[in-house]
C-alpha cells in the first residue's frame, strides 16, 4: 500500500471497529513485554504525555494514572470519535484525543515530557519540536519479518520483500538527526496462536498485513490451506515480530 491507500484502509476500519481486536482469541508466547507498562516506568505523575497513533484510545486511557495530562492523537476521524467515546467516564479527567497528523503536530515548542508511538508512523523532527530538553520518546513498531509464514503462504504482504531491520535502521538514522541522543533499540519475534481459522480472517479483514486480502475466492483456498499446515494443539500458528526504539532529546 501506498500512504494514501493505507490512508484510506485506515479511515475504514476505524468506522467499522475503532481498531478494536479484542474480539480476537490470540495466545502469545514469548518476550514478558508491553509497551505501555514502559511508557508508564518513564512517566512522572506531573508529565504530559503525548501518545502518536493512539487508535481506539483504551491503552492510554488504562494507564491514565501515570501522568498529569495525556493527549492521543490520530489521523483517522473515525479513531478519534470511537477514543472519544471510550474516555467519556467519570473518572477520566486528564486524558484528550484529537484528530491530527503525525508529520505537522499541532502543538506548541517543547510542550511535553514523553511522546510514545505504538504500530504507527511518525516524524522526528515534529518529535523533537514538541518535546521538552530532556524528554523521552519510547516506539513500538512492526517489523519487516512479521507473519512471515503467512505472507510466504500468500507470496504477498506488509514490508514484503525488504530487508528485516530496514525500518528500524531509517528511524534511528532521522532520530539522530533530529537531534536525539541515548538512542537504544532491541527486538523480539513472538509466537502466536490463533484459536480459528475466523480469528485469522479478522486479524486479515482489518489490517494491511495481506493487503486486499479477501478480494478473490484465492485468498480464502491459501488461508485454508494455511491453517491445515500450521494447526497446532495451541491454534494456528504464527509470529508476531516487533522491534523497539526508545531515546532522549
Amino acid at each position: 500500500m501506498n500512504a494514501s491507500e493505507y490512508k484510506a484502509f485506515y479511515d475504514e476500519v476505524g468506522v467499522a471497529n475503532g481498531w478494536d481486536f479484542s474480539r480476537v482469541k490470540c495466545m502469545t508466547e514469548g518476550t514478558n513485554w508491553d509497551f505501555y507498562t514502559e511508557v508508564t516506568k518513564t512517566c512522572a505523575k506531573t508529565d504530559l504525555l503525548l501518545d502518536i497513533g493512539t487508535g481506539g484510545g483504551e491503552k492510554i486511557l488504562s494507564i491514565a494514572d501515570s501522568a498529569l495530562l495525556l493527549v492521543g492523537i490520530d489521523q483517522s476521524s473515525g479513531m478519534i470519535e470511537t477514543a472519544k467515546r471510550n474516555a467519556a467516564r467519570p473518572d477520566i479527567r486528564n486524558v484528550r484525543f484529537f484528530q491530527m497528523e503525525a508529520e505537522e503536530l499541532e502543538f506548541p515548542e517543547a510542550f511535553f515530557d514523553v511522546v510514545s508511538c505504538r504500530h504507527s508512523g511518525f516524524q522526528a523532527s515534529e518529535i523533537a519540536r514538541v518535546l521538552k530538553k530532556g524528554g523521552s520518546f519510547l516506539t513500538q513498531q512492526v517489523s519487516e519479518n512479521d507473519k512471515r509464514n503467512l505472507k510466504e503462504a500468500f507470496g504477498r504482504g506488509q514490508a514484503w520483500g525488504e530487508a528485516d531491520g530496514a525500518m528500524m535502521g531509517r528511524y534511528v538514522a532521522e532520530l539522530k538527526e533530529a537531534g536525539f541522543a541515548e538512542i537504544q533499540t532491541f527486538e523480539f519475534d513472538d509466537t502466536e496462536y490463533y484459536e480459528t481459522a475466523e480469528d485469522l480472517i479478522f486479524l486479515l479483514k482489518h489490517t494491511p498485513i495481506i493487503p486486499g486480502f479477501g478480494s478473490s475466492e484465492r485468498d480464502f483456498h491459501i488461508l485454508r490451506q494455511f491453517v491445515t499446515e500450521h494447526q497446532t494443539e495451541k491454534g494456528v500458528r504464527t509470529n508476531a515480530a516487533r522491534f523497539v526504539i526508545t531515546a532522549r532529546l
